[in-house]
């Protein structure tokens, strides 16, 4: 596609969110990555929280952690281009050991992935053994070798529930851990408070005091706040966000299923709480429907994932993800695992 041709798609798309300047100065980038993606057999894929000129341009896929993990194992592209963090990038190499896996930025980090350690993990199993250990996704692939299986924010209720056993360590998220246990009728406790034997009470969730910086920024008088100036708002809310704001929320789920909400409902107002860019891609889909502005926060780590980095990786193939092979194939169990339960079984 040409640079007009790829300019005035942009406009049609993007006109009432981005600057005119701006949308024309990106459609060069765009087109310098679309032949550069095609010269290089590279795929691209976007995390719903990339800026909407990145997201609506240069991924072959788009979606969440679990879609796009499902993308990266059955790619047959030589190189990958993983627009997201790390943890995400990480686990396309765990799938595709001899690809070339590339993140756009080189710091493109996560506050979650950041709060347990292998070591962390290595402990939980020594003061409770036999438990099972379910990590989210959003994490290093040290501590995916580590764990039994992995899930993301729209399946983790569906792989808790594919345990016989009643009581299962989840990790790293406190909120998420919270939301989800409400939603499987179990109690929530932490390792502090667990005597020193390590023995546990039936029913439980163990879960570990990691938190996302932007989700555990939303409040619920942002709720309140937001209700009292558009009383027919619809409230969405990550399960990342603190239990009390999922509970005054209308609907809360991974960033696919909230995407799909808005989609497939016919209200008038939406507040989405979660990294804001992801608003401006929901708006940019659905022109007929309001996003009230009143998010203000944004990821820094996946602030860093621009389309000059983009192109650059792929330009220099910089920014090669490399795992460790033990520590791959003993992750790489995990993540399959976490393959293995359908979407259909979770809650969104």
């Amino acid at each position: 596609m040409t640079v007009d041709k790829t300019y005035e798609m942009m406009v049609n798309k993007l006109g009432k969110i981005i600057p005119d300047v701006e949308l024309r100065y990106k459609s060069e980038l765009v087109v310098e990555i679309n032949d550069l993606k095609k010269e290089k057999n590279a795929v691209i894929l976007g995390h719903n929280y990339m800026e909407p000129a990145l997201f609506y341009t240069v991924p072959d896929y788009v979606g969440d952690s679990l879609e796009l993990s499902r993308k990266a194992a059955d790619t047959d592209k030589d190189i990958i281009v993983f627009c997201g963090v790390r943890f995400m990038a990480e686990t396309a190499k765990i799938l595709n050991p001899n690809k070339t896996v590339l993140l756009p930025s080189a710091k493109g980090g996560c506050s979650l992935a950041a709060s347990i350690t292998a070591d962390d993990v290595r402990m939980l199993k020594k003061k409770f053994p036999g438990v099972p250990i379910i990590t989210y996704i959003n994490t290093y692939a040290d501590v995916k070798a580590e764990v039994d299986v992995c899930c993301t924010s729209g399946n983790a209720r569906a792989v808790v529930e594919s345990f016989a056993e009643d009581t299962v360590i989840f990790l790293p998220d406190e909120y998420l851990a919270r939301n989800v246990a409400k939603e499987t009728g179990k109690k929530i406790v932490f390792p502090t408070a667990v005597s020193a034997s390590g023995s546990v009470g039936k029913n439980q969730v163990i879960g570990w005091g990691g938190r996302c910086e932007v989700h555990e920024k939303f409040t619920a008088n942002d709720i309140a706040n937001a209700r009292k100036q558009f009383p027919d708002v619809v409230v969405l809310a990550h399960p990342e966000c603190p239990p009390d704001v999922v509970e005054l929320s209308d609907y809360s789920g991974s960033t696919t299923a909230m995407v799909n909400y808005v989609k497939q409902t016919d209200a008038h107002r939406y507040l989405v709480l979660t990294e804001c860019s992801m608003g401006d891609n929901i708006a940019a889909e659905n022109p007929d429907k309001e996003m009230v502005r009143i998010c203000s926060i944004r990821c820094p780590h996946m602030n860093e994932i621009t389309l000059e980095e983009t192109r650059d990786a792929l330009k220099y193939i910089q920014h090669k993800i490399e795992v460790p092979e033990e520590i791959r194939l003993k992750a790489k169990k995990s993540v399959d695992r976490m393959l293995s339960i359908r979407p259909n079984m979770a809650r969104d």
